[in-house]
């Protein structure tokens, strides 16, 4: 990454892929962006995509496109042509590598200094592999192509509750967690969450709650031993190196304000250990941070709704979190 420090005076310079073209995010963008200089003052964006798919979309759910890129001062578009022509709420296999195409340019450029952030729209994993291209994920993606050994992703609800949950596992069936699980492999996680969450997110002393992985905790042994041999030596490593990282608390009562109100993040071993409890309580306000990257990446916490594509009833708001959360990240990282 470039590491010459831009001034703080230059507007902080987001780029935003659109993701899959037959779903939401090409419209939720532009719903997105129309309100960018109230939103963002100090922020310009770069739309990753297909400039004609763009101006339809925008037309679809009723938003002027054209007066908001015709400057090229707040908004400008990186057109990417299409594979094949996109329609919406259909899948077409021949605009898997479009998508991947706009991730690989977003990267490039945020790994370059061109881009203080990246903010990405949903795609949909299938029609990536259906083009010939193994893909588990964004998050899995990001970190090979920026050479990371290990990311961390991490849910965020940015309403009324700043709910925040990140995961020691991601993208893995249930029967493989156990063993995807280390001593070393949950310090590291614990070391990127306390270093991010101080470093992009202005948190002197990050609390972070650990859950356990078999139900009760474990039942000091008797319904698993991955808390006695697994997590409670891991948080006594963290909790030498001065992170103040606390459990292994049982999951189903863990998620209540009387532990999250002194928490800001808890950790869950497994994808739907966490993630669900967070969804229903944030879902439209929610986003998706990957933590551990050389790089500041958001998304929202939602899939393509290809039911919903082109008919302007999808809420932009956990786009519109993400970008917010992608600003603050940058201004800190920049602070810093």
């Amino acid at each position: 990454m470039n590491s010459a420090a831009p001034s703080a005076s230059l507007p902080l310079q987001i780029a935003i892929t659109t993701g899959e073209p037959a779903g939401v995010g090409p419209e939720l963008t532009v719903q997105a962006l129309a309100g960018a200089a109230t939103h963002w003052p100090g922020a310009q964006f770069t739309v990753l995509g297909d400039a004609a798919l763009l101006a339809e979309r925008a037309r679809a759910v009723g938003v002027d496109w054209h007066a908001l890129v015709a400057d090229g001062k707040r908004v400008q578009v990186q057109h990417r042509p299409l594979g094949a022509p996109a329609i919406a709420g259909t899948l077409n296999a021949a605009n898997g590598r479009y998508v991947l195409d706009l991730l690989d340019s977003a990267i490039d450029g945020a790994m370059a200094g061109t881009f203080d952030a990246i903010v990405t729209a949903p795609l949909q994993k299938s029609t990536i592999n259906d083009a010939g291209v193994p893909f588990t994920g964004h998050t899995e993606y990001l970190a090979e192509r920026t050479h990371t050994p290990r990311v961390v992703m991490m849910l965020a609800g940015t309403g009324k509750r700043a709910l925040r949950v990140a995961l020691a596992t991601t993208h893995l069936p249930l029967k493989d967690v156990s063993a995807a699980l280390s001593i070393e492999g949950l310090v590291q996680t614990l070391r990127i969450v306390d270093h991010d969450l101080r470093h992009h997110f202005g948190l002197p002393a990050p609390r972070i709650l650990v859950t356990g992985l078999n139900p009760h905790a474990g039942e000091n042994g008797y319904l698993g031993r991955e808390e006695i041999d697994v997590i409670s030596p891991a948080l006594k490593l963290a909790n030498g190196e001065g992170i103040d990282a606390r459990g292994p608390y049982p999951a189903d009562t863990l998620f209540q304000p009387r532990y999250l109100d002194e928490a800001d993040c808890v950790l869950a071993m497994f994808h739907d250990q966490g993630l669900p409890v967070l969804k229903y309580a944030t879902f439209g306000e929610g986003i998706n941070i990957t933590l551990g990257l050389p790089i500041i990446r958001t998304s929202v916490d939602h899939g393509t709704a290809l039911d919903l594509a082109g008919t302007g009833r999808a809420d932009a708001g956990s786009l519109i979190a993400a970008i917010d959360t992608a600003v603050s990240m940058a201004q800190h990282r920049r602070a810093g």
